[in-house]
């Protein structure tokens, strides 16, 4: 079985709580800890097996990391595990998940290669949102449930607001109407691409 660590807990002498997701399910496994088991944190990819115990979590077994190629650039692994942190909350109490998610992140584990890493992960969000229907493309203000005809906001999960509602970062309306429709961030400068990223650090 294959899947990426999403969480990890320290528990009672060194042993964790390992959340993963699978190409379809969340799960939380428990891993003793020993000297010849191979390193895990968040982010990494891993085949692994479950070994079922007394208690009502399997546990983790025969590990293999699974490596990036990009695995040693410490500015997109940052980034990467930053990114991938948001997913344990946003699948809380959730067991079963569609397999959107797992290929979603294959495929942008192989596009951070070559790509800018923030660059990478809006564009990775933005199929989230449309995977997810909250990708709102009527570019209605949340605040004031008019028009936006003008300059736009962005606040968490990408909700459109009028700028003037939010006193928050304005934005060209056709650059995000790009953005929304195309799924593209070209015409985004750096500055404007860190500001999105900040938005979904605030959670998926």
């Amino acid at each position: 079985m294959q899947g990426y660590i999403i969480d990890i807990k320290p528990v009672k002498d060194d042993d964790l709580i390992v959340s993963i997701l699978t190409e379809t399910s969340i799960l939380t496994t428990y891993r003793f800890y020993g000297a010849r088991h191979s390193n895990i944190n968040i982010g990494y990819k891993i085949d692994f097996e479950l070994e079922d115990t007394k208690s009502t979590i399997p546990r983790l077994k025969d590990v293999i990391q699974l490596g990036f190629e990009w695995i040693l650039d410490y500015e997109k692994m940052y980034c990467w595990q930053r990114f991938i942190k948001n997913f344990k909350p946003h699948f809380k109490d959730l067991e079963e998940i569609d397999s959107f998610y797992f290929y979603n992140l294959d495929n942008l584990v192989h596009i951070m290669i070559k790509q800018n890493a923030l660059r990478a992960i809006c564009e990775s969000y933005l199929s989230i949102l449309e995977h997810e229907g909250r990708l709102h493309t009527d570019y209605e203000c949340l605040i004031c449930e008019n028009k936006i005809t003008e300059n736009i906001s962005l606040v968490r999960g990408f909700l459109p607001v009028h700028a003037k509602c939010t006193y928050s970062r304005i934005f060209e309306l056709k650059k995000i109407k790009e953005l929304f429709e195309e799924k593209k961030l070209i015409n985004l400068n750096d500055e404007e691409v860190e500001y999105l990223w900040n938005i979904i650090l605030q959670g998926l």
